[in-house]
């Protein structure tokens, strides 16, 4: 009767690997259960593999690699030459391939230290049958390379193709307020105010064609618009704070100071019966119309100062305020042209519905 398994090193580590273990797992359940140590489909298979090598159980780093060379240059299948009565590693005579192969495997098993430990650990507990083919194949299907070197290079990989898509954004929101008249004005007023128009025509009079000319104004407009104007949302400009890589890093230091910020509201508003501030007041209105952060610094100053006026942080006149908008989107939408031939063509048409047309 097989006697239960014991917790071994290693446990937690590789719990997360079951699911790719169970297959060899089940089959080792199914498989009968061997008398001895040396089972076919571990390590050596049936053979010893200090056997094999031709050292003892106490042999050092330095003897088992000496072995190794040795018994590779002699069965190594392009150097191997066979002589009468030759024999592989071991007693049983086989071919220079499969005798290299075995060499190989039984090197690979002795010479890492936990792959070794766990090969002494089976000599010496032939009974913990299933144990051994856990701990062998989650060696054998453990990843090569480190996880976390995985994570990092893909947040990094993550952090870079979020900085060019949204420097990419930013550039055509600065291209597109260069072909507003408002903005466009505005910075062409600037620029010839502290003459830079003028530099760029004198600079291409000598040297640079009209279409050069026309490019470097334009670039001169851009840069004005980008200095003066502050885009906010989801156009605004990159900044490296923003980026997947410094948010995971910085992820202690806003979350301390979340909880710091929640321990004064707390404090402040539901213990002391503090006044809201119009910071917090700003706060519980875009909390209430649930806007992200980025979001509700998009809106114009007035629609915030409106926010204030009508003190929409108390939930009763958000109520109404809210009933307000949905039945202005109403009106908007019953006066909209495109809305009333959509409703036409669902009352008289309909996707559900099957005209024949004669032509």
């Amino acid at each position: 009767m097989a006697t239960p398994i014991a917790p071994r090193r290693g446990a937690g580590a590789t719990g997360r690997r079951w699911l790719v273990l169970l297959p060899p797992l089940l089959l080792a359940v199914l498989l009968p259960r061997p008398a001895a140590a040396l089972v076919e489909g571990l390590y050596c298979g049936t053979r010893d593999c200090y056997e094999v090598l031709g050292v003892s159980r106490t042999a050092g780093k330095a003897e088992i690699a000496r072995a190794y060379r040795q018994l590779a240059r002699r069965y190594h299948p392009d150097r191997y030459r066979p002589e009468p009565g030759d024999e592989g590693p071991g007693r049983t005579p086989q071919s220079a391939e499969e005798a290299f192969l075995l060499v190989a495997t039984a090197y690979e098993t002795l010479k890492d230290e936990e792959t070794r430990k766990d090969y002494d650990y089976m000599l010496d507990h032939p009974e913990e049958y299933y144990s051994h083919y856990y701990h062998y194949y989650s060696r054998r299907l453990a990843p090569k390379v480190d996880v976390r070197v995985v994570i990092l290079v893909s947040v990094c990989a993550i952090s870079v193709f979020q900085f060019f898509s949204w420097w990419n954004s930013y550039n055509k929101a600065i291209s597109y307020l260069a072909t507003v008249p408002k903005y466009r004005i505005q910075a062409m007023e600037i620029a010839k105010q502290q003459g830079l128009l003028r530099k760029a025509k004198e600079k291409g009079r000598n040297k640079k064609s009209k279409e050069e000319i026309r490019d470097e104004e334009e670039n001169i407009i851009k840069n004005i618009i980008k200095s003066k104007i502050d885009i906010k949302g989801g156009y605004q400009k990159p900044q490296f704070r923003d980026l997947l890589l410094f948010q995971i890093l910085l992820a202690p230091f806003h979350l301390c100071s979340y909880i710091v910020w929640y321990c004064r509201w707390i404090y402040n508003f539901n213990i002391k019966g503090k006044e809201y501030g119009e910071e917090e007041r700003l706060y519980i209105i875009r909390k209430s119309m649930k806007m992200s952060k980025s979001q509700f610094d998009s809106l114009e100053d007035h629609q915030k100062e409106t926010f204030l006026k009508r003190e929409l942080w108390i939930k009763e006149n958000y109520e109404v305020y809210k009933q307000e908008q949905e039945e202005e989107l109403k009106k908007r939408l019953a006066n909209d042209p495109r809305w009333k031939r959509y409703r036409r063509w669902m009352k008289n048409e309909g996707p559900g519905r099957l005209m024949f047309v004669d032509d």
